[in-house]
């Protein structure tokens, strides 16, 4: 989860040693700027405000990012880090899997916690990807749209999928989702019940939508004990 930075409690100590600590301290302000990007937008983001908030000299954060651009752009390519690491792993070993290595279920479920747990964050990274002029520069736009387009490749999918639109509709949804969750989520252990809801609801519509169900008897079995079949 993506860490809720606070100027309060943040002690001279604490302070002087992310002075000595530049890869502290800049984690420090993107993740202020990240909590600024999720609660007012891009317009709400400003060096002064994400300084204040990560408890460092504005004249420190200059030193890291050099216009309130740069520390968006950043603050969006940290997010993605982020996420590529939750859902797909170390983004520097992870190579160029085989489609039958992933496992569509955990991918699935950590794609689901991930936002549950940074709702608005998730939201704003998603318009930004889509409007910037190339969304493939995002690591982690380019691994989950680029690993369905090897998907829809294979014989394991059915033919003709739109893996673009196909990405877009699943990273709505997933980080679209959370806005009913949390308005009717109780605790904890409800948000988890409610993202388990949205997951195994994508896995339906992609086996007996996208997906060649015999290829996937593992995920059948798993929608055939919720009383989820191919007629349903």
């Amino acid at each position: 989860m993506l860490a809720r930075s606070t100027t309060e409690g943040v002690s001279m100590e604490a302070r002087i040693r992310r002075t000595r600590d530049p890869v502290a301290t800049r984690g420090a302000i993107l993740d202020a700027a990240a909590n600024l990007l999720a609660k007012d937008g891009p317009e709400g983001v400003s060096l002064s405000a994400v300084a204040h908030l990560a408890a460092v000299n504005r004249g420190t954060a200059y030193q890291h990012f050099e216009t309130r651009e740069k520390l968006v752009e950043a603050t969006i390519q940290w997010v993605s880090d982020k996420l590529f690491r939750a859902v797909f792993g170390d983004p520097e070993t992870i190579g160029e899997r085989r489609v039958e290595e992933v496992d569509p279920v955990a991918l699935t479920d950590r794609l689901a916690d991930f936002a549950m747990d940074n709702p608005d964050i998730c939201r704003v990274w998603l318009q930004q990807v889509l409007a910037s002029p190339d969304p493939s520069q995002d690591p982690f736009w380019r691994e989950y749209c680029g690993s369905l387009g090897r998907f829809a490749a294979t014989d394991l999918a059915e033919p003709g999928i739109d893996f673009e639109v196909f990405s877009v509709v699943n990273l709505a949804g997933v980080f679209f989702w959370p806005i009913l969750a949390r308005s009717s989520a109780g605790g904890e252990a409800e948000r988890r019940e409610l993202s388990r809801r949205y997951s195994r609801e994508i896995l339906r519509l992609s086996m007996y939508g996208a997906m060649r169900s015999r290829a996937f008897p593992k995920v059948a079995d798993l929608l055939a004990a919720q009383g989820v079949s191919a007629g349903s």
